[in-house]
């Protein structure tokens, strides 16, 4: 299993108490497939993925990411890890609106202390795996909604991380550009194997995932019928 999680649970400070975030979850996504969670607002869903993308340290049990175990790991390793193994997929793709589609992915590279050329190369690529090949030197502002989403997914893919979290990616698109940006995932996921998990509201594409899994409340209960 690329992704872990076992008997995790997370609190935050609320009050005079402690509000549970997450009640001892346990997940494991293999790599090369996608896992869908969806549950109402306020369920868990955001913490699940934060935990995962080692962005909170849990109150107990496992995160396990490609391999190493997360706990003990301090800011500059989860930070290395997260670079190197972990691709995270916004909601929004907040683009920098001075880059072109190919500057978006080469700065990735650059934060990683990636060549410049090869980083180029590495960008074209990603960009023609997610059908944009021909818009490299376009700027956010002329590219369609659809379009910058993928970017934003290749960009996730520029370190090619074992692990792929995503956040809402069809939220602000219509219903045809939504499940071609979910048909992308799953491609790319089966493609570079990495370990997909989606968080999602649109229940209408569920049938793309591998496994679908609902949250409730801070725990992960059967899964939902697709």
């Amino acid at each position: 299993m690329t992704l872990t999680l076992a008997d995790v649970t997370l609190t935050y400070p609320d009050g005079d108490g402690r509000l549970t975030a997450l009640d001892r979850i346990s997940l494991d996504v293999p790599a090369g497939s996608l896992t869908a969670v969806v549950g109402p607002s306020g369920s868990g869903k955001s913490s699940l993925l934060a935990v995962a993308a080692t962005l909170v340290t849990p109150d107990s049990g496992r995160v396990v990411v490609a391999g190493t175990e997360t706990a003990g790991l301090g800011r500059k390793q989860q930070a290395r890890l997260r670079r190197e193994r972990i691709g995270i997929v916004f909601q929004q793709p907040n683009l920098l609106p001075s880059l072109t589609a190919a500057e978006q992915l080469q700065v990735m590279a650059h934060l990683s202390g990636g060549a410049v050329r090869a980083a180029r190369g590495r960008a074209l690529e990603l960009l023609d795996a997610v059908g944009l090949a021909d818009q490299a030197g376009r700027r956010p502002h002329q590219l369609s909604g659809g379009q910058r989403q993928r970017i934003n997914i290749a960009r996730a893919l520029m370190n090619d991380p074992a692990v792929l979290l995503v956040d809402e990616p069809t939220s602000a698109l219509d219903h045809e550009r939504g499940a071609a940006v979910l048909d992308l995932l799953l491609a790319l996921t089966r493609e570079r194997s990495t370990a997909t998990v989606l968080v999602t509201h649109d229940l209408a594409h569920l049938d793309r995932a591998d496994r679908t899994v609902r949250m409730d409340d801070g725990r992960l209960t059967v899964p939902e019928p697709v």
